[in-house]
């Protein structure tokens, strides 16, 4: 017999310091020369970001040298003990690393420069102080190195440039650069995901200008290329100012591929003397929102000779449909496709080498993890031919509980405003121990995206768990904006931020009150980032909430507008509208001046050296309900940018949370640190 307790204030088996405890954030595989390399973010190490290595063997399961690694030997720590390996460039970072012939190349947090080492080498600066650097990638011969540069202006914004470095080891075991970086390409706002050839001919990249953001429109660029590096001007090939283009890719043959959105979803198309040809047609994205550098949704499959002598061009994507991804196998050459049977809920960071496969990936069952698939070497693997089962190398947590007690993420469609349909991932109260009373119906926290031009997935994610297992309903939203639904749906909310996102995330939760499936009385929302924003536009201008979190989130379009970022400084211009034309659209669809329609309580959580979303938002809004004696509490964080990074503050960030609701909605949670309640009744 289950206990019956109060919703929301059931016992759980997951505590903000089991989510937090061994926890990282695993990101950017590499093979390179037999060894499979990855990003591990350490929340314990206050968020540190470590290059980790192990070797692949197809006999290595289970011989790890660490418990939680399977499928690889000899695992170590490639970067310099003591170093945070991060960049800074658009401040969301992504790039941070590349490999070849046992180098390693990564930037340092401390200063934004390149440096190159080799195992148990010290470490050499390959670039100047003064200018930070992004999406490394190394020339197929291993003399050059290309990067996306960010470099002060003053009295103006940042310029952003693509450059290489020329590399002189001179085989004494240390790397350092020829001289100073190279411009290769200039006179775009933006650069992004260079990559060369494999037969050292041609280098491509992407590019685009203010007011775009990747996702609204891109154009794909080449500069030829030879032994001594550059050997021609950049050149567009394909793309505009409303086509989105997404990560270009060589074949072993020297053909170039690139997503594209062109038929209203990001689909594989190939380039040609008369531009991109499509290599199929789905409606399924292959690509992303390209929010950090570095970013990978497919990859071609290793492979020896197929037919008549060619090099074999078959392709391993993630493609998302309905918000789930899945592992597809693509034929280049004839469009058809084959789905590789998984339990896979989201895929990404696809790579491949020496006969290897690499992503990171989720379950319903199972938070991200690392995973490697070793694929035949004869031209006929995937499921035509020899393809081992993909081995889990390393998790991103090893939490210990019931899986019985799990809640599984239901993909469901919702009617919202205007005849528009809404996406959310609706979760359920589960535990083993306890359950509601009879007729007593659970509180709801409506989760809204951080992108706004992002997505949430059905994959396993603990701090949702820590939610439903505490007696909660969760609704993930993935209101219009978001990605993985196609072109038509991401431009739903041109002109319509605060509008648009706002309707839908109230639709759900009034969906799901209507059909007596949570407690009406006791709706919550809350986001982070842009997330924080449609939290408290749907606090201030809807009544459907009681009350709400926001996670670093805006108050202020305006001050958004003038304070911001260059990555983002004019993505405001498609949201909302054009400054000072569209000043009146700012202000009406900003919280902090309609504060008097805001009457719930609301917590506010902010990291004090946040570029993105500056404190000076969180405090505005904190001013105001503070002097209508709404109750409030607000948690800043001395040191944490945009989003936190270490334990103690992701701990202190959930728990407040609950203990802000507790005292909302009457039930018992114990009360953090550094967390207080003030004004109002609560």
């Amino acid at each position: 017999m289950k206990e019956i307790r109060t919703c929301g204030g059931w016992d759980s088996p997951i505590g903000s310091a089991d989510l937090v405890r061994g926890a990282l954030v695993l990101s950017a595989p590499r093979i390179d020369g037999g060894r499979l390399y990855w990003l591990e973010r350490r929340p314990s190490e206050g968020g540190r970001q470590v290059v980790v290595s192990g070797r692949l063997s197809e006999d290595a399961s289970g011989a790890a040298a660490d418990a939680a690694t399977q499928g690889i030997v000899d695992l170590r720590e490639e970067s310099p003990a003591g170093i945070n390996v991060r960049t800074r460039v658009h401040e969301y970072g992504g790039g941070e690393y590349t490999t070849g012939q046992g180098q390693l190349f990564y930037v340092d947090d401390a200063d934004g420069r390149i440096f190159g080492c080799r195992p148990a080498g010290g470490a050499t600066p390959l670039t100047p102080k003064g200018a930070c650097y992004a999406d490394l990638v190394l020339s197929p011969d291993c003399r050059f190195l290309v990067a996306i540069e960010e470099r002060p202006v003053e009295g103006s914004e940042p310029e952003n440039r693509l450059v290489m470095i020329e590399l002189d080891g001179s085989g004494r075991g240390d790397m350092r650069s020829a001289g100073p970086p190279r411009v290769l390409a200039s006179g775009h706002d933006f650069y992004a995901s260079p990559v060369f050839s494999p037969l050292g001919n041609q280098l491509a990249f992407i590019a685009w200008d203010h007011p775009n953001m990747p996702w609204n429109g891109t154009v794909l660029e080449t500069i030829e290329w030879g032994a001594s590096g550059l050997a021609g001007q950049a050149r567009q090939r394909a793309g505009g100012v409303s086509e989105s283009l997404f990560q270009p890719r060589y074949s072993d043959a020297g053909s170039l591929f690139v997503v594209t959105d062109r038929s209203g979803y990001w689909n594989l198309a190939r380039l040609g003397d008369g531009g991109l040809a499509p290599i199929h047609s789905a409606t399924a994205e292959f690509g992303r929102a390209q929010w950090v550098f570095g970013m990978s949704s497919w990859t071609f499959l290793p492979g020896g000779l197929g037919g008549a002598g060619a090099p074999s061009e078959r392709v391993l994507a993630s493609a998302t449909q309905d918000g789930l991804d899945r592992l597809v196998e693509l034929d280049v050459a004839t469009g058809a496709s084959t789905e590789w049977p998984t339990s896979l809920a989201s895929v990404g960071g696809l790579q491949s080498g020496d006969g290897w496969v690499a992503w990171i990936a989720g379950t319903a069952q199972k938070p991200s993890a690392l995973y490697v698939c070793h694929v035949a070497r004869d031209g006929t693997g995937g499921m035509g031919g020899t393809k081992a089962a993909p081995i889990c190398v390393r998790e991103s947590a090893t939490l210990e509980f019931s899986e019985s007690a799990l809640s599984v993420a239901e993909a469901r469609v919702f009617e919202s405003k205007e005849g528009r349909r809404t996406h959310a991932f609706v979760y359920l109260p589960s535990s083993d121990t306890q359950t509601a009373a009879p007729g007593e119906r659970p509180p709801l926290l409506v989760k809204s995206n951080g992108g706004p031009t992002s997505a949430t997935s059905a994959a396993l994610d603990p701090r949702i768990q820590f939610w439903t297992s505490r007696g909660f309903a969760v609704a993930d939203v993935n209101y219009g904006g978001s990605t993985g639904y196609g072109r038509a749906y991401r431009d739903s909310l041109e002109r319509a931020w605060g509008v648009v996102d706002v309707e839908d995330c109230v639709a759900v939760a009034e969906s799901l009150a209507a059909s007596g499936e949570v407690d009406r009385s006791r709706l919550a929302i809350s986001g982070g980032s842009a997330g924080g924003f449609t939290t408290l536009c749907a606090l201030t201008f809807h009544d459907t909430f009681a009350a709400g979190a926001s996670h670093y989130g805006i108050g202020d379009l305006e001050a958004l507008a003038r304070d911001t970022h260059k990555f983002e400084s004019r993505y405001t211009d498609w949201l909302v509208g054009v400054l000072p034309d569209d000043l009146a659209r700012y202000r009406a669809r900003s919280p902090i001046h309609h504060h008097e329609r805001l009457g719930c309580p609301v917590i506010f959580f902010q990291g004090l050296k946040d570029k993105v979303v500056p404190p000076n938002q969180a405090e505005a809004m904190v001013e105001v309900l503070a002097q209508r004696g709404i109750a409030h509490a607000y948690v800043p964080f001395p040191g944490e940018q945009h989003g936190f990074r270490r334990a103690e503050n992701i701990r202190t960030a959930l728990d407040g949370e609950l203990y802000f609701y507790s005292r909302v909605f009457g039930f018992s949670a114990p009360q953090p640190d550094g967390v207080r309640v003030v004004g109002g009744a609560a």
